[in-house]
């Protein structure tokens, strides 16, 4: 789970249902103005402005207008002009290797962009039509104009749209009640197994990538390089082990603030979780978590496809050059013992989709809660208020949809979530719609809120993905949404167990010594990001 809790002072003593929309959310890297209304089929779409290359040779400006518009592209300092030859090119100084930097037609000359900051202006027959205003470049990112929006974007990462797939097999499951699904998974691997996560620091996960290897089966491994508070030490010996076994690991970095997804592809079969590979999460050693498997060759090519983007980013680097000078830190282990509860379902789903961040999760949630029309369940660690997630809640609300939502109760961030619990439930008492908000309490079920679910009307959706901004933008986030009754009333009876026993609230848990003196070494940062 990743959330944030913000710091001043430390006194201590996060009947079919609607498809999934396809579509990118980025906050916008400058407001842009409107294309005039006499010119609307002439736009500025894209910018490479610093490509990594000697000299930032093949620079461009995306340009897309009319076939044979008159057009000039102007910075104040150069002027360019050229006739469109119909649909989107790169205008640029240097063809030829802008020819290796993109696939749109190349149209020369170009403009000389500055790294530092620019205003290009497109006009059409001098009448302005458009312009990109920048303040500050990131290299080899393009800078992308989605739904009237501009955002960086990496220039080597694919920009997926939500994939849609059915029907297929899928057997869903909760933590910590089904800690053997995940083992059992990763064992069933005869060919190939991709493992993505946050962190990763169980030993029987350990067991089971290195029993893999040595039976033939190629074992890929891809973690965080800069968790929260420190790469700890116990993953850093357990991912020593497995490069030593033969298992290649490999740490991803810009341009994911965080590698945050957590799933894995053992052959045909994919499995996606809310929970970390550690014995707090897929241990069963203390977090509710969500998780499902799926039998489908087309899903699990969609997760490689995934893995294999951020596998190889520039920043990406093996394990062994990763570790090399770096201190490590001592972490808490989770060691407790929750009973088995629920037992895994098995069902023919007839849709599933893959959802990405920052490739199109915020937008596809936020469609999926804005199609309900019955009854909407949330289970967060927290949730960012007035966040696009908890507006599109609102909105269901307003339109008499019942809105549940269930919040963690640990002690980072029980004060944050009880203000945000209480403002929510005032609210819905003011304006009589049906919106409810609790915090967790485990009642010995679990030990701790860390899933990330919502059931809507007939639709679940289940992965890393936190509702706030950072995560949903930011963030390497995966999740599945599964279109079927019968998988919507499986995790809405977990939804409804853990609600009941949350009827008077949570106890605060009391924190250590040792987390107390965690919290006060980052007493300097403003914002305080937290992962179980």
């Amino acid at each position: 789970m990743f959330h944030r809790v913000v710091l001043a002072i430390i006194v201590l003593a996060a009947v079919a249902p609607a498809p999934i929309a396809a579509a990118g959310d980025s906050p916008p890297a400058t407001p842009q103005p409107e294309t005039p209304p006499d010119h609307p089929d002439a736009r500025i779409v894209a910018a490479l402005p610093d490509p990594a290359t000697p000299d930032d040779r093949g620079e461009f400006v995306v340009v897309r207008a009319p076939e044979g518009t008159n057009l000039t592209l102007d910075d104040g300092e150069q002027r360019v002009s050229f006739v469109a030859p119909g649909g989107a090119v790169a205008v640029t100084s240097n063809p030829e290797a802008t020819a290796n930097l993109t696939d749109y037609p190349v149209v020369s000359p170009g403009l000389a962009l500055a790294n530092g900051g620019e205003e290009v202006t497109l006009t059409v027959d001098g009448n302005v039509a458009d312009r990109l205003v920048y303040d500050r470049t990131k290299e080899n990112e393009r800078l992308e104009r989605r739904d009237g929006a501009w955002s960086w974007w990496p220039r080597t990462l694919p920009r997926r749209p939500v994939t849609t797939h059915g029907p297929a097999n899928a057997t869903l499951f909760v933590l910590p009640d089904s800690p053997t699904m995940p083992l059992e998974t990763l064992r069933a691997a005869d060919d190939r197994l991709l493992l993505a996560g946050y962190v990763v620091s169980s030993s029987r996960v350990a067991d089971e990538l290195v029993a893999a290897r040595e039976r033939g089966v190629r074992v890929e491994v891809l973690v965080d390089d800069a968790p929260v508070g420190g790469f700890p030490r116990a993953s850093a010996r357990l991912l020593d082990r497995l490069v030593a076994a033969g298992v290649t690991v490999r740490v991803v970095g810009d341009p994911h603030s965080f590698h945050h997804a957590k799933y894995a592809v053992s052959d045909d079969a994919a499995l996606v979780t809310t929970e970390n590979w550690k014995p707090a999460g897929t241990g069963g050693q203390k977090s509710r978590g969500w998780g499902v498997v799926v039998s489908s060759r087309s899903v699990a090519t969609d997760l490689a496809a995934t893995f294999a983007d951020d596998a190889t980013l520039p920043a990406t680097r093996p394990w062994e050059s990763y570790r090399v000078g770096r201190e490590f830190v001592v972490t808490e282990r989770a060691n407790g013992s929750y009973p088995s509860r629920v037992a895994p379902k098995t069902l023919r789903a007839d849709r599933i989709s893959v959802v990405r961040a920052p490739d199109n999760a915020q937008r596809a949630v936020v469609s999926r809660l804005d199609a309900a029309d019955r009854r909407i369940d949330v289970i967060q660690p927290t949730v960012e208020d007035d966040g696009p997630f908890v507006v599109a809640l609102k909105r269901a609300a307003k339109r008499g949809v019942r809105v549940r939502l269930l919040l963690g109760s640990v002690w980072y961030v029980d004060d944050e979530n009880r203000e945000l619990a209480d403002r929510l439930n005032r609210w819905a008492d003011r304006t009589g719609n049906p919106l409810s908000v609790r915090l967790a309490r485990p009642a010995g079920r679990y030990g701790a809120i860390h899933a990330k679910g919502v059931v809507a009307d007939d639709t679940v959706v289940v992965g890393s993905l936190n509702w706030n901004t950072h995560s949903a933008t930011q963030n390497r986030e995966l999740s599945v949404a599964i279109a079927d009754p019968v998988a919507a009333t499986y995790y809405r009876e977990v939804f409804e167990a853990d609600w009941n026993a949350s009827r008077d609230g949570a106890r605060p848990v009391l924190v250590g010594a040792a987390a107390i003196a965690v919290l006060v070494g980052l007493v300097a940062l403003r914002r305080v990001e937290f992962e179980k």
